[in-house]
């Protein structure tokens, strides 16, 4: 039996035993893998090609194997990686990339810009994982490899980051259990569903990772991955704000802190009730959300910093959009807690107090289901909080439930939802609330929301030349002065916190200069794997 796997059962029979385990085991284990780290994570990828949706996306782990023509760094800075350097033209229609000689696949052959033009190409057709419909063609000529746009796309430098390069010769059926890239590590054991080890890739053209061997344990259960802590059976695990709260101190782990554009909150419908279900055969639409003044109500309503004070221990900050922080979120979108205000919509939009607490209006009671990812100590968290402030404040019955991802998807378009999104990509402010990406399941926009007016400033924005001059018409999405997507506007998204990601992390482990982490603490977190190292 391979040594990883006898550490995942051990992880798993410690939920059972952790109350007879004494703390100090953490401190006690072996240190004789100062060139390896095993980590706890919560979901193992069922394959790693890029081609077929692996990746992509701020923060994702499809650098860990895959080189892309650039890259963002701990700044958020595009710097080169497969491609020397390049070049815009003045009308930002073509970008062209002069690619290095030097890089080498992890089987050690050559990376060439064959294998760019074969990957663009395929990425064109399949329209899996990353979209480039915005491109009009890809060409190859000698070591120069450019593409020109069907029109000017302000974002596009981000998309090209996220494009994992695949070896043409070498791509098969076969090809995301037995990946071959470019990047920094690469793919030598994956057993499906348990666990995934990625070592140094001795051919990758940058600097060489500080650790060598990096094993992924599956633990989609937080409690199994606190006990894996207590035990020493890993090195680094993403804990939740509820539980890192309740553990207080580990002997020989500290808590590492991460900064994150991850941001939660409640979506809920935009529509009334239809007599038709949708495309996918789901009722959609709330005779209760649907109304803007409903929405703007729980929004000033609820105090996010009781949520983060109370629900969260401290692990958190208020949110106001779905990009705090970032060059393109608008200020203006920020609001502070107004009860008085928030009672004074629902009164004027004919929302009256019922005996039982509870507002009513024509017959419909202010109550809803609210429902969250089952398991997901911190999202039912900050549904018990502000479905209690709706009550106390409000008299809106907000009644928390925690469900599947399945069954999410089943009722989203009629309920309401914790959700949470971020990344450091201006295009998630698209497909949140731009019009075409309004009650599809890929859950960005499952309330229906639509707007001529917030379509046309994010048009703008995103068919600017660049990204700095496409920031002033993404602010005025949120908020134009008059309305926007914001809380103070039609609020389609009621946002309450950023959360922040948290990892128990042994002693002596240095996981370098992290990156903002984008949605999700697991990937984000070994975005920067080459830095990680042990110290004394």
């Amino acid at each position: 039996m391979k040594k990883v796997v006898f550490l995942l059962a051990l992880a798993l029979s410690l939920t059972l035993i952790v109350s007879c385990a004494p703390e100090s085991s953490a401190e006690d284990a072996a240190d004789d893998r100062r060139d390896e780290v095993v980590i706890g994570f919560p979901s193992i990828p069922a394959h790693f090609d890029p081609l077929g949706g692996f990746g992509g996306g701020h923060g994702s782990g499809m650098r860990l194997l895959f080189s892309t023509l650039v890259e963002l760094n701990a700044d958020l800075e595009i710097v080169s990686d497969l491609a020397l350097s390049h070049e815009v033209s003045q009308d930002a229609l073509v970008y062209s990339f002069e690619l290095r000689t030097d890089a080498r696949f992890s089987d050690g052959s050559p990376v060439t810009v064959e294998d760019v033009l074969f990957t663009y190409q395929s990425l064109m057709e399949s329209a899996i994982g990353i979209d480039l419909t915005m491109i009009e063609s890809v060409s190859a000529s000698e070591n120069i490899f450019t593409i020109r746009l069907l029109r000017p796309h302000s974002p596009f430098i981000l998309t090209v980051a996220e494009v994992g390069i695949v070896p043409r010769d070498l791509y098969n059926a076969d090809f995301g259990i037995n990946p071959i890239g470019s990047g920094p590590f690469m793919l030598t054991q994956l057993d499906a569903g348990q666990q995934f080890i990625l070592e140094a890739n001795p051919y990758h053209h940058g600097q060489a990772p500080g650790i060598s061997r990096a094993v992924f344990v599956g633990m989609p259960d937080e409690d199994a991955r606190l006990a894996a802590i207590r035990g020493g059976v890993v090195d680094i695990a993403p804990t939740s704000a509820v539980l890192a709260g309740a553990t207080g101190y580990i002997s020989g782990f500290n808590l590492l802190i991460a900064e994150t554009v991850d941001n939660m909150g409640i979506v809920m419908p935009t529509v009334p009730a239809q007599n038709e279900l949708n495309q996918f055969g789901q009722p959609v639409g709330s005779d209760v959300t649907y109304e803007v003044a409903f929405r703007r109500a729980l929004a000033y309503g609820i105090d996010r910093n009781l949520i983060v004070r109370d629900a969260l221990n401290g692990f958190a900050t208020p949110a106001y959009s779905e990009n705090d922080g970032m060059p393109w979120s608008n200020p203006e979108s920020r609001i502070e807690t107004d009860i008085e205000y928030a009672v004074s919509l629902l009164e004027d939009a004919g929302w009256v107090m019922g005996d039982d607490g509870i507002r009513v209006r024509d017959g419909i009671r202010a109550s809803i289901p609210l429902m969250y990812s089952a398991g997901a100590t911190a999202r039912q968290a900050v549904a018990m909080s502000a479905s209690q402030q709706a009550r106390d404040n409000l008299g809106i019955e907000l009644i928390v439930e925690g469900v599947s991802w399945d069954v999410i998807a089943e009722r989203m378009f009629s309920e309401a939802l914790i959700l949470a999104w971020g990344s450091a990509n201006p295009m998630t402010s698209f497909y949140l609330f731009h019009s075409s990406h309004a009650g599809l399941d890929d859950f960005y926009n499952p309330q229906n929301f639509t707007s001529p007016i917030v379509d046309a400033h994010l048009e703008q924005a995103v068919n600017a030349r660049t990204i700095e001059e496409g920031i002033p018409f993404f602010r005025l999405a949120q908020w134009d002065g008059v309305t926007g997507t914001s809380m103070p506007g039609y609020c389609p998204y009621i946002f309450l916190i950023n959360q922040e990601h948290l990892y128990f992390t042994r002693y002596g482990l240095d996981t370098g200069r992290r990156p903002v982490h984008a949605h999700g603490n697991a990937w984000p977190l070994v975005q920067n794997l080459r830095e990680w190292r042990w110290t004394n």
